[in-house]
């Protein structure tokens, strides 16, 4: 009796734990997600010759577009509980968490000062999305609905192990990053930049930039800990 109920621990802590990730993948999967930036950068303004200043709203979506599936793709390889879930319920997971993520982004958007109409709806709907993006989906890949680990990520940011640092710290640095992006926004300084969510969507891109090293920097610094 003693020897199946040590079973049942075993196997249920086994399926409780996260995939394992190297420092190694840490890094390649930073490095894709910022390519994956640069790269959707670049073909908005080499391809379809827009840029966030003229034509916000198409270079968002192309942006968010190509991220998108770069993020549940990877995040999704270390879903929670993997024995439980398979790699293609995880992308459905994350899936999901974009449009629930854009609607609270746009929601937070807009109970902060974002203007609301509709001819503004375009705009903060994409940037909702991206914002959704760099936040929710990483989680919702991972975690799924687990309210414990959401509540640590978000509302205490404590991560706990490798995965969590490369959830929790891009999607407060872009949080962080969108903050200080809208400062300029109300000043009467008339540059064409200002408007809504072009200062933001600068923002919230460096913020995720600054979260991405952060992230890979802390993890570094503990496994090296670790070893002495």
């Amino acid at each position: 009796m003693e020897k199946a109920e040590k079973k049942l621990k075993l196997s249920t802590n086994s399926n409780s734990t996260l995939l394992p990730i190297s420092s190694l993948y840490t890094f390649i999967l930073h490095t894709i997600c910022g390519l994956g930036l640069a790269l959707a950068y670049w073909v908005a303004h080499n391809v379809y010759s827009v840029s966030l200043v003229n034509d916000p709203t198409q270079t968002l979506r192309l942006i968010w577009v190509i991220e998108a599936p770069i993020v549940i793709l990877l995040f999704s390889g270390f879903r929670q509980h993997p024995n439980q879930c398979s790699y293609i319920k995880a992308v459905g997971r994350g899936l999901l968490g974009l449009p629930a993520g854009a609607i609270v982004n746009a929601l937070g958007a807009i109970a902060l000062g974002a203007p609301v109409g509709i001819q503004h709806f375009s705009k903060t709907a994409n940037w909702s999305i991206l914002m959704s993006v760099f936040t929710i989906v990483p989680t919702a890949s991972v975690f799924g609905s687990s309210w414990i680990e959401w509540r640590r990520i978000f509302a205490h940011a404590k991560p706990n192990g490798p995965i969590d640092l490369l959830i929790c710290l891009p999607a407060h640095g872009a949080v962080i990053g969108a903050w200080f992006g809208a400062w300029p926004m109300p000043l009467d300084w008339e540059r064409p930049w200002q408007e809504w969510p072009i200062c933001v969507s600068f923002g919230a891109m460096a913020g995720y930039m600054v979260g991405i090293v952060a992230s890979f920097s802390i993890s570094l610094f503990q496994k090296h800990l670790k070893k002495e």
